[in-house]
């Protein structure tokens, strides 16, 4: 099957943030430094932890989603039907990568629809650029992208620092609000907005919800930097166009922590009833997950640590990650006296000393 352009660089990325060093260099998700605050006295017994929650309107086993990597190139398929079957397998949420390769043609379908396939009942989203959504007359596309995989949710990605560094990047950022808010009013589904990694401010959250919108991610910096990602590439390309701009290394670290982010958009859930805050960027473990929830959100996404663990070590080794991911996460719970994770957002985070 024939790569478009799109194709090569959905395959590049996954290449790229399973063999390079990504991450940021200088400044961390802000989650170092928090602890919880001890319960020597729980009141519980650790059997009577239940992390489960609803999203989506489908009860999920832990507040975690598989979050959005790959599709549209051939080995995607591979991909995404495996980390469907271990999300079927633990009852966790997933998210598709962006869908604009399937807008482009219909060669690499099924490595989205493949998810649905294996996985009919979990909660799945779709996803699409910002920059695509800028464009939008209508929400007809979307239907159909959102068709081809059932989707729970569709969310639209902003990555504007991404658009920016990539030699082929779409900068023209005019119009996405508008176009989010035409979702929002017209798209059959919940519309979910994230960025990729460099965060989501107050400010932002708020031009957000004054549109409709009720699912945010954070996606903070302090996990993969997709700014790395594109230097990186345009280091390993050999088209005069994707040599690296002396600039480029300078937003490396671009972003808002994942822990502030967090406390800025989690503050406005006072003033916006039914907002559901999802923590992602830099989440690397269960009580990563778990100070997440402390800080407001309702659920938390991974992706890189998933995806790396997948192709090292296969299903097996992403199901026992993410069985240690959850024992730390009912750890915590149960040392702070939680049995739900309604409970365990009431927590107390304390500033390490």
């Amino acid at each position: 099957m024939k790569q478009t352009k799109t194709s090569s660089r959905k395959q590049q990325h996954v290449e790229i943030i399973t063999s390079e060093d990504v991450s940021f260099r200088g400044k961390a998700t802000g989650f170092e430094r928090y602890e919880f605050l001890h319960n020597a006295l729980p009141e519980i017994n650790f059997s009577e932890v239940n992390p489960s929650v609803t999203f989506l309107g489908k009860k999920i086993s832990l507040p975690l989603i598989i979050s959005s990597m790959t599709g549209g190139y051939q080995d995607a398929g591979r991909i995404n039907r495996q980390l469907a079957e271990v999300c079927a397998e633990k009852k966790l949420a997933m998210g598709v990568g962006s869908q604009r390769q399937a807008m482009e043609d219909s060669t690499f379908h099924r490595t989205f629809s493949v998810v649905r396939e294996v996985a009919a009942s979990i909660p799945i989203f779709g996803n699409i650029g910002a920059t695509e959504v800028a464009k939008m007359k209508d929400v007809s596309t979307m239907e159909r992208l959102a068709d081809l995989i059932h989707a729970d949710a569709f969310a639209v990605h902003l990555n504007p620092l991404q658009e920016f560094l990539q030699p082929e990047g779409n900068p023209d950022f005019r119009g996405v609000l508008k176009g989010i808010e035409l979702l929002v009013k017209e798209l059959s589904i919940p519309i979910i907005v994230k960025e990729i990694g460099a965060g989501i401010s107050m400010q932002v959250a708020k031009h957000l919800t004054d549109v409709g919108v009720r699912i945010i991610d954070v996606a903070g910096a302090g996990g993969t930097s997709w700014a790395g990602v594109e230097i990186i590439r345009r280091s390993k390309s050999k088209s005069p166009k994707g040599k690296q701009p002396s600039f480029a290394s300078t937003f490396w670290d671009w972003g808002v922590p994942t822990a502030d982010a967090l406390r800025q958009v989690c503050s406005l859930k006072t003033q916006v009833p039914g907002l559901t805050v999802i923590s992602s960027g830099g989440i690397n473990s269960g009580m990563d997950v778990a100070k997440s929830v402390a800080f407001g959100a309702d659920i938390a996404g991974s992706a890189r640590p998933m995806l790396k663990a997948l192709e090292h070590g296969g299903t097996k080794a992403l199901l026992a990650q993410i069985q240690n991911w959850e024992m730390e996460l009912k750890g915590a719970m149960f040392l702070t006296g939680s049995r739900t994770i309604a409970e365990l957002q009431r927590q107390q985070l304390v500033l390490k000393a």
